[in-house]
């Protein structure tokens, strides 16, 4: 977390939190979302503004209701997550090596993989509690070419490194937030009274 934060946060400690007006979209778009687009339901404009972007990188964080939430100085911005609060592109540098990469632009060093009931590709890594990720869309026949699927397509082998393997797992979309223990919606959770 920026300084400039931290010190916003012990100068105005008692800021109220916002809900609905920051998504992180299932490609790893951050989109600001005026009252029309809450009111429709859309997932707002794109953020495209580098300085802004790498500000919200930097103060992404989670709570202990697993709430994801961008640290704006001293109020609080829970994010709505267009699936997982994680989203990660799949790279192969010049050597073939594979390299996950978030969308703050950290390395995502995958321990787990899973597929959907949609077909949509996870990945969960080794730390505690676990990061999910879901794999960016466009990267899928990348990810395809280094996976062996049974015939039923749920599950198989992901060949990461030359020397690792990972098990394909099959999930639930449904069922992934309960899993990885996270809020897709605060907004909704708000209304709900759990925040």
């Amino acid at each position: 977390m920026d300084d400039i934060v931290k010190q916003a946060l012990a100068r105005w400690p008692n800021v109220p939190h916002c809900t609905g007006w920051l998504l992180l979209d299932a490609r790893g778009q951050w989109r600001m979302r005026d009252e029309a687009a809450q009111a429709h339901g859309a997932p707002g404009d794109p953020i495209r503004h580098a300085a802004l972007l790498g500000f919200i990188n930097r103060n992404y964080a989670s709570d202990e209701k697993g709430q994801w939430f961008f640290q704006n100085g001293p109020q609080r911005v829970y994010v709505e997550l267009g699936y997982t609060p994680w989203v990660v592109r799949l790279h192969c540098n010049t050597d073939g090596t594979l390299v996950l990469t978030d969308q703050t632009g950290s390395a995502f060093e995958p321990a787990a993989v899973f597929i959907d009931d949609t077909g949509g590709v996870l990945f969960s890594d080794a730390s505690e509690p676990p990061r999910v990720a879901v794999l960016h869309d466009h990267d899928l026949e990348l990810f395809s070419t280094h996976a062996t699927l049974t015939d039923e397509g749920a599950s198989g082998t992901f060949h990461w490194r030359a020397d690792k393997a990972l098990t394909l797992q099959p999930i639930c979309r449904d069922e992934v937030a309960a899993k990885f223990g996270f809020v897709a919606s605060p907004a909704d959770a708000e209304k709900q009274g759990r925040i």
